[in-house]
């Protein structure tokens, strides 16, 4: 690999085999993200979308691949350490502090970003979610799901990651709150935030992201611009049900 195609990718994994004890999920699964970027990782629900965002973020051990952050291999490090890096990750359970809160919650979560620039902070976050900031007195527990999920990307924000990695945002939400997180996906990207986006739902990731992989049994089996996917009826009706 040229040292120009090393540094492209902000994010990469290559090959990676992960496991929950006995029972093996990703069978050599890769992907890259490049700074700026949007990679909607699409596929069935257990296909391994959830897995691969764990094993990025240092949740699940890798049994085998390769995970590079700009370009440093991040295979066997702590969570807390890939996150002071600058991956910031946004779990599907979302996992807020229920008895603390909207604002605590993202107080919690504030920290400079790896290459020490604040570019995101109370007042930032409060401008593209000012729902969170009519809601900053609010127990995190008396949220409702679409807010809970808001307020889990805001306090992700609050870390200043250098990459995103959001496990299907829209999930179980109201069809008011998917269009929110929409239009909060798109104003990350107009931001120029880099995010992986692991969803099931293709067309909520139309006009949002860059590129996308589809995986199917924990193995990467297309990739193409968002575009091209929707074009590709074949690989929709194989892997997304669609």
């Amino acid at each position: 690999m040229s040292d120009q195609n090393a540094t492209q990718y902000i994010l990469e994994a290559s090959k990676l085999e992960v496991a929950y004890a006995s029972s093996q999920v990703l069978f050599g699964m890769s992907l890259a993200v490049r700074p700026g970027e949007i990679l909607a990782l699409l596929g069935r629900n257990g296909a391994g979308k959830s897995t691969t965002l764990k094993a990025l973020s240092g949740v699940l051990p890798t049994l085998g691949g390769q995970m590079r952050l700009q370009n440093k291999v991040i295979n066997g490090w702590s969570p807390h350490i890939i996150a002071r890096a600058g991956v910031g990750y946004v779990p599907e359970d979302r996992q807020i502090f229920s008895e603390l809160s909207v604002q605590d919650n993202l107080d919690i979560a504030t920290k400079s970003g790896a290459d020490g620039h604040e570019r995101w902070n109370l007042q930032s976050v409060y401008e593209v979610l000012p729902l969170l900031k009519t809601l900053k007195n609010r127990m995190g527990g008396l949220l409702s799901g679409g807010e809970q999920q808001l307020l889990t990307i805001g306090r992700c924000l609050m870390g200043n990651p250098l990459v995103m990695l959001l496990d299907e945002p829209s999930e179980g939400l109201a069809p008011i709150m998917v269009q929110k997180i929409g239009e909060l996906i798109q104003a990350l990207k107009q931001a120029g935030t880099t995010i992986i986006l692991a969803e099931q739902n293709l067309h909520f990731c139309l006009g949002l992201a860059d590129r996308a992989v589809v995986i199917n049994r924990g193995v990467n089996v297309f990739e193409a611009s968002v575009e091209e996917l929707n074009k590709n009826s074949e690989v929709k009706r194989l892997y997304l049900s669609v």
